[in-house]
């Protein structure tokens, strides 16, 4: 799906530039950028809001008391990390809210735990692997999965990453972000 996305992209901006090359569609081009500029700037609105929301939880005594609880050892790959996943278990069960992350990701340096990010999560109505017709989506991205539980009892799930606190080489909405190590 990944894959499908990116060249899903990759098309659109080809075809974008193809088009302002032609003068013929110069007003309709210029709409068009209007309106990419509108939609950037309401996206940038929304992560704002999500840092609004989540500055508190630097503190990582504050997000306890929220009741986020470490639920993972520091997540890495040949990709990057993610982090320590700190879940809220009464988010991980509600209908996704932006203000309101599911999972707090923070990674662990010399001073303490670092928050980095926040993770979006949503259960698989189905709890079916095979189709994704229900697959969520927030700030025009569509959340990863369907995918297995990470641990026992853990249900078929979709889930996006927003790197709001660490900057993401690979975009803020990648999966593992390779600027951070565990």
């Amino acid at each position: 799906m990944k894959t499908i996305t990116r060249t899903r992209r990759t098309a659109a901006l080809l075809l974008t530039g193809a088009l302002a090359a032609v003068p013929a569609l110069a007003l309709s081009t210029a709409d068009a950028t209007a309106g990419t500029s509108r939609q950037a700037a309401h996206h940038g609105d929304r992560v704002a809001a999500i840092r609004a929301a989540t500055a508190k939880y630097h503190d990582i005594d504050v997000a306890l008391a929220d009741g986020y609880v470490p639920v993972s050892e520091c997540v890495e790959s040949p990709e990057g990390a993610m982090g320590v996943h700190y879940m809220n278990p009464a988010l991980a069960g509600a209908p996704v809210d932006l203000r309101h992350p599911a999972f707090l990701l923070y990674l662990p340096g010399r001073d303490g735990m670092r928050l980095v990010g926040v993770e979006y999560f949503k259960a698989d109505a189905d709890q079916d692997l095979a189709t994704d017709e229900d697959r969520p989506s927030l700030l025009g991205h569509e959340f990863d999965g369907p995918m297995p539980g990470h641990g026992p009892g853990a249900p078929v799930h979709y889930d996006l990453h927003v790197w709001t606190w660490a900057h993401n080489p690979d975009g803020m909405f990648a999966e593992f972000n390779p600027a951070l190590s565990c």
